[in-house]
């Protein structure tokens, strides 16, 4: 791994690594905040949404603080794999392709080659992360936003026992039934949605897996809350299932990192009561 870039922040160091990953073969980036402390330290994951990349998080989602106070380490990998060989949504639309990896191992040409975020997130970056850095590997959770907040969900349910805690900020919480998620699975999975099943929170949950803290934060004004994002479909499933859910809908709060960082550090106050020894 190569450190990039590097800031002091609130008691503790933001890294930029970059790296050549074996899942996608290309060069990855992740960010990486190191708080000041002793020992090995808990690991938040952060998945981001559309559009984005470490980047977004990093500069806008406030989390530093809460993370020196805690003593947690937040680890934000890109959302797909970048670089002149790797294809993208040939119209150019933003809501698939770079940036957009939907966290699935795509099994459609030309996708298949370099399109592995799951098994980028779910094996290769733990096993750097593991290595490289002061981590705890046996205190883990896992969080993220809208896409992401779908491939913390997923990658949670299907790995019992690694994370102590799931929450989200919007997340695309039953992909296999909405606009974004229908396109991206289709292309990346193919067309029987029979292939889709275990890329889907509330269809995993219904078919018996489970998290043993699961929190959603989701803003009421938030313009995909019904056609994208679904949440009241997952809080039905859940309950159905009885699959522990923390909830909460809040007025006024849109789909952006306004509403994320305004509740980033209730949510990792949160995960750090799950994850003390």
């Amino acid at each position: 791994m190569e450190r990039l870039q590097r800031w002091r922040s609130h008691g503790g160091w933001q890294e930029v690594w970059r790296h050549d990953s074996a899942e996608t073969g290309t060069p990855m980036e992740v960010s990486v905040f190191l708080p000041d402390a002793t020992g090995p330290r808990p690991v938040v994951w952060y998945l981001s949404g559309l559009t984005c990349s470490w980047a977004n998080v990093t500069e806008k989602g406030e989390f530093r603080a809460a993370c020196a106070r805690l003593g947690l380490i937040l680890v934000a990998p890109d959302t797909s794999p970048r670089g002149a060989d790797v294809p993208d949504d040939p119209e150019g639309a933003w809501d698939f392709g770079l940036g957009a990896g939907f966290y699935v191992d795509a099994t459609q040409a030309p996708w298949n080659r370099h399109y592995r975020m799951r098994s980028y997130v779910e094996t290769e970056l733990p096993a750097l992360i593991a290595r490289h850095f002061p981590a705890d590997m046996d205190r883990q959770a896992i969080m993220g936003h809208s896409m992401g907040g779908h491939g913390a969900l997923t990658i949670a349910l299907r790995n019992p026992g690694r994370f102590r805690s799931v929450s989200a900020f919007a997340p695309i919480a039953a992909p296999t039934d909405c606009p974004w998620g229908q396109k991206a699975l289709g292309s990346y999975l193919g067309p029987d949605p029979a292939a889709w099943a275990d890329s889907d929170a509330c269809r995993l949950i219904a078919s018996g897996a489970r998290v043993p803290a699961l929190r959603v934060d989701q803003g009421a004004a938030d313009g995909f809350l019904e056609t994208q994002l679904m949440p009241e479909r997952l809080r039905a499933t859940c309950a159905e299932a009885g699959q522990p859910l923390e909830l909460t809908l809040h007025e006024g709060y849109d789909h952006s990192y306004y509403f994320i960082s305004s509740l980033m550090g209730a949510h990792l106050d949160w995960h750090a009561r799950h994850l003390a020894p």
